[in-house]
């Protein structure tokens, strides 16, 4: 049952998930087709990634219900060689297309040592993270990524050719908390523009450029530019080679050849993303592993802060404590997410 409060609701994880599967059974997926897309987006809810989870139900609706995305996607799964993967996801649900690539790698590393799976005809996936997780639950360090719509220009360019692709890293620590590390290419998300539009503000002259390609602390400059990429030239190096790892050695699109599902919501994406995983039960025992990961973190964690309320952490600790409480006390999304769920649904709000 449902708690609301202001404009969150506080559900149960096992409620949520039951209703995130009626509602995309609802938009035309099979039941066990909407629990994959549902196990990713969920996990994103848990990680307090809220953006990424099951609010996506609105954009990846939206798509199904012109057939932009295939609801009855066959996803086929080749094997050309023994560690090798190629998954074309029938331009099915991204987190869908993701779950098949991310089991086919893992099948693969159990029997190699090492698995990698490149998926084409896919859609926008979710974030990393719930990838990572669960396969450093099962034992397996991953590097995982998928590229995107144009965002961002070329280093020293004026037009949008590369997307904010996302790329993220996992090593299981099987007594403690997992490393997981989640980032996209660019600085900040245009969402962070776009509310210092509104307040007023300026922003920093590093986070985008004009429409010339120039930087700016303009936010409605910047609205009409582009994204800067991490670390200037080498965010933009790195940016290209998930792309060609995603698209290029996927068989998907890449760079501008990926259309916008914002400009053409009814038209296949054919995003790629790629899942290297590596069974760490290859390279020695777990307690060899836990033994080593909690001295790597322990060596982390005794850093005296800068700050005393803000000690130092991995990546992962905060989406990991987060997932931790919510599954203890509830999981909290907008209230407005859920009535829409519940529309999908079927269901009266209540």
């Amino acid at each position: 049952m449902a708690v609301t409060t202001g404009s969150k609701a506080v559900i149960p994880e096992i409620e949520l998930r039951e209703l995130g599967v009626r509602a995309f059974e609802s938009l035309g997926l099979p039941r066990q087709d909407a629990t994959d897309v549902v196990e990713v987006l969920v996990l994103a809810d848990l990680f307090g990634l809220s953006t990424h989870g099951l609010s996506r139900i609105e954009s990846y609706g939206e798509r199904l219900e012109v057939r932009g995305i295939n609801p009855e996607a066959r996803i086929r799964v080749d094997s050309p060689a023994p560690a090798l993967r190629l998954v074309d996801g029938d331009n099915g649900v991204g987190p869908l297309v993701g779950m098949h690539a991310l089991r086919a790698a893992m099948q693969a590393a159990s029997e190699c040592g090492v698995g990698v799976a490149f998926a084409r005809g896919s859609n926008h996936f979710g974030p990393i993270s719930p990838y990572g997780l669960i396969a450093a639950e099962a034992g397996y360090a991953s590097i995982i990524g998928s590229n995107a719509t144009t965002t961002i220009a070329p280093w020293g360019g004026t037009d949008a050719r590369l997307g904010n692709s996302p790329i993220g890293f996992a090593v299981p620590n099987p007594t403690g908390n997992h490393f997981l590390l989640d980032m996209a290419m660019s600085v900040v998300a245009r969402a962070k523009i776009r509310n210092a539009l509104k307040a007023g503000q300026p922003i920093p002259d590093t986070w985008a450029t004009d429409a010339q390609g120039l930087p700016t602390s303009d936010p409605g400059k910047a609205l009409d530019g582009f994204l800067l990429p991490i670390g200037g030239h080498k965010g933009y190096g790195l940016a290209l080679m998930v792309d060609l790892f995603a698209g290029l050695l996927s068989n998907a699109a890449y760079l501008t050849h990926v259309k916008s599902w914002v400009d053409a919501p009814d038209q296949p994406q054919n995003l790629g993303h790629f899942f290297l995983l590596i069974d760490t039960r290859r390279l020695g025992s777990t307690q060899w592993l836990a033994e080593r990961m909690n001295d790597f973190a322990a060596i982390l964690h005794d850093s005296p802060p800068a700050d005393s309320e803000r000690p130092v952490i991995q990546p992962g600790e905060i989406e990991l404590a987060k997932l931790a409480h919510q599954r203890a006390h509830g999981i909290g999304i907008d209230a407005e997410v859920l009535a829409l769920l519940r529309r999908h649904a079927g269901q009266e709000q209540g």
